[in-house]
């Protein structure tokens, strides 16, 4: 076991640092802004906090003692390393430097966070960004495991995530996507379910959120299953190629502006997706984070009202 440190101020080693440079009480007085009785004080404090002498008081000059050559270059790399440390805290502090990690759902990454991403960068360029772009599962894995400071996802992330804190940002409406000439599309009613199970479908896979609400929505109604996929872009491509119809988020349907696809707002009890922002309970985010953190849940709330109308 090793003795407590002694008790030492930035004040009494820059003041030694001084008066090792300077080799005279007067002057470095002075360039410290004391009186020499207090600043000969300042000294005389911090070799007894020390137990041995720093200096040789001779009467024309000042001298090191062998200990106080030794004390030096530590005190001079301990200091550079306390400033650098500081300034650093500032830097992260002001934004001027940092890393934010976050992970969020594939079409929230695609067609809405790059917006958020390009004015956070504009306003701190010294921030890195990291993004995972992943289904819900594993952007709160991300979270959970610590390795994304927050997460945009469909899923609340329930009782096996009870570290997190999930809030509700907004609730996504869904719509049916079609080819142009496809009879859904040229019909001027809202397609019940039942009408959509009388074509072919583009399903993407089990483990997504879209397909996950579809299902609860749809249940105990089977489709007419002819694909499953596991990315909104194939959907559309399949889609397109009139190998059926599928069903999607508002938020998604930048992934199907094509000439030869239609898109229509669906009006089907329960069929919505809510959206949330997750993150640990028992860690704060960084200043940098935080600073994401307060553009993205507002710009994401703003989104809304445009999801209202496509009810």
């Amino acid at each position: 076991m090793t003795d407590a440190l002694p008790a030492l101020s930035t004040r009494q080693l820059r003041a030694f640092l001084v008066l090792a440079e300077m080799r005279h009480f007067t002057r470095a007085a002075q360039a410290c802004h004391l009186s020499q009785p207090a600043f000969s004080a300042l000294i005389r404090t911090l070799e007894d906090t020390l137990g041995t002498r720093l200096f040789d008081r001779g009467t024309r000059s000042v001298q090191l003692t062998p200990e106080g050559a030794v004390f030096e270059p530590a005190v001079r790399q301990w200091l550079d390393d306390l400033a650098a440390a500081v300034g650093d805290l500032h830097d992260h502090a002001g934004r001027r430097k940092g890393r934010v990690h976050v992970a969020a759902l594939p079409s929230l990454a695609a067609g809405w966070l790059p917006g958020i991403f390009r004015r956070f960068r504009e306003a701190w360029p010294g921030i890195e960004l990291r993004l995972t772009d992943a289904l819900s599962d594993a952007c709160i894995e991300q979270v959970q495991s610590g390795r994304a400071d927050f997460a945009l996802a469909s899923s609340g992330a329930g009782p096996a995530a009870r570290a997190l804190q999930a809030e509700v940002l907004c609730e996504d409406g869904f719509h049916l996507v079609c080819a142009r000439d496809h009879p859904l599309a040229q019909s001027a009613k809202a397609p019940t379910l039942r009408k959509l199970a009388d074509y072919p479908f583009v399903h993407l896979a089990r483990n997504s959120s879209v397909r996950q609400a579809l299902d609860a929505a749809l249940h105990p109604l089977q489709m007419d299953t002819v694909l499953e996929v596991e990315h909104l872009a194939t959907v559309a491509g399949m889609v397109e190629a009139g190998l059926g119809i599928s069903v999607v988020p508002t938020l998604t349907l930048f992934h199907f502006e094509r000439a030869t696809l239609a898109t229509r707002p669906l009006r089907i009890a329960g069929l919505r997706r809510r959206v949330y922002v997750l993150r640990r309970r028992d860690a704060p985010l960084s200043v940098a984070a935080q600073a994401l953190h307060d553009l993205v849940v507002p710009e994401l709330r703003s989104q809304v009202p445009l999801l209202e109308k496509s009810k």
